[in-house]
């Protein structure tokens, strides 16, 4: 997807539409979906999969996958079949791989491949290609991988791997599930044991599912970390998944029916992992009405049922402990804070700096085309909110820079302002989220 021809964006004017009321299932968790894919490709035997995430992101993975000698097929809406080839079976891709937007499916595939002996190169999008692999690439060469990077290093980057790779402990610099579960990766076909330490805990899908495929891993504390441990040369068993609802594309109907008055929602079989859970946290804490029906347990992550209605919301100070579990929300926080009533102060959170955009400067931009009072930091957002009332919104298009979490949270935005809110390219929604216009358009009629 190029920002430079003007002629393929797709813009669109979101406005307010009315109470956002019913019922609504949003596509499958997006980490999860990327990893049913990997995992079943790298066990021995049939897996099946339903309420898998057709987005681009993850059709990536799957194609990827595909080149290296995974049988991969779609069996219906959401569902797929995966007949694996053992973890070490995979084989020498005959062209490049195209990872599109997915920074997930790079990182975690440079695991993968990082342990297996063959060279590969991986290609993506403008957007993607702007993207360091740096802090994956330097643990996984430890182990005995080599990389070839474009300057920066960025991507297109060939991957060679190591025969055989060396185990290593890693202690992540910096909070990042993505290196955590590369260098796992990588652990799953090497010899011995291969330990990362995380100083804060960052998502846990990794380490529940290759649990739930049979890899012989554990964790301990020590010193008051999170040590994860993983024996290699693992055998993986094919799994039956019912992916839950993705937490981060609930986000945006949460937030939605937090701010337009009148609003009563519910988001089924919403995944409630605690380390992705954040956001709920954060919005009940500044006064949102979130409630959790049904709880239950899918596949050893936790789901529940969520009823969301209009709330008062006032600003707070955002722990930045809490950050890595909800990362990838924080741009619809953003316009939930332009709407409460006082201050909200975010910090710690240089990491939106190198997402698919860099999500502060981008979002405190937008925010303030629509009318929002933002003051940008170097680490976050100082946000005065509206008190309720709408936000102006106006006419000048808020641009995007090709992010779908950017254009899905102006689309947000928008339901809540006077004037509406014009988005300069809605295409990258699709990278995660194809039917969310639809579904938006379903409960706001």
């Amino acid at each position: 997807m190029s920002a430079s021809d003007p002629s393929m964006m797709k813009p669109r004017r979101f406005a307010p539409s009315g109470p956002l009321r019913g019922r609504i299932r949003v596509p499958g968790d997006k980490s999860i979906s990327h990893r049913s894919l990997m995992f079943g490709a790298l066990a021995r035997g049939e897996t099946t999969i339903t309420g898998l995430l057709e987005g681009e992101d993850v059709l990536a993975t799957a194609a990827a996958l595909r080149a290296m000698g995974a049988d991969i097929a779609r069996t219906g809406e959401g569902a797929w079949s995966v007949r694996g080839v053992g973890v070490g079976g995979l084989r020498q891709p005959e062209g490049l791989l195209d990872m599109g937007n997915s920074g997930t499916s790079t990182r975690l595939l440079l695991g993968i491949l990082a342990s297996h002996p063959l060279t590969a190169t991986l290609t993506g999008d403008a957007s993607l290609s702007k993207r360091p692999m740096g802090r994956v690439t330097d643990p996984l060469s430890t182990m005995g991988a080599t990389f070839t990077a474009s300057p920066g290093g960025t991507l297109p980057l060939t991957v060679h791997g190591a025969d055989p790779a060396v185990p290593i402990s890693y202690r992540l610099p910096v909070a990042s599930a993505q290196v955590k579960s590369a260098v796992l990766l990588a652990g799953l076909n090497t010899a011995g044991v291969t330990s990362v330490i995380e100083p804060v805990p960052t998502r846990d899908h990794t380490e529940r599912m290759l649990k739930g495929f049979g890899a012989d891993l554990w964790v301990e504390e020590e010193d008051g970390e999170r040590a994860i441990r993983l024996r290699g040369k693992a055998e993986l068993q094919p799994q039956t998944i019912d992916v839950p609802g993705d937490p981060s594309s609930a986000a945006f109907f949460i937030v939605a029916a937090l701010i337009v008055p009148g609003s009563d929602l519910v988001i089924e079989n919403v995944g409630l992992n605690p380390t992705r859970a954040g956001l709920i946290a954060v919005l009940r804490q500044m006064g949102g009405d979130i409630e959790e029906l049904d709880r239950r347990e899918v596949g050893g992550e936790p789901v529940a049922d969520l009823r969301v209605r209009h709330s008062a919301l006032t600003g707070i100070e955002v722990d930045p402990a809490i950050a890595p579990s909800m990362i990838d929300e924080f741009p619809v926080l953003f316009v939930a804070a332009s709407l409460a009533e006082g201050r909200t102060i975010t910090s710690g959170l240089d990491e939106l700096r190198v997402k698919e955009s860099d999500r502060l400067a981008v979002m405190a931009e937008a925010l303030k085309k629509a009318g929002a009072r933002i003051e940008e930091r170097e680490d976050g957002l100082v946000i005065e909110g509206t008190g309720g009332d709408p936000l102006p919104g106006g006419d000048a298009p808020v641009a995007t820079h090709l992010d779908h979490r950017i254009a899905m949270s102006m689309a947000v935005a928008g339901l809540a302002s006077s004037a509406g809110v014009e988005v300069d390219d809605t295409r990258p929604i699709a990278t995660s989220f194809p039917t969310f216009e639809t579904l938006l358009e379903g409960v706001a009629a």
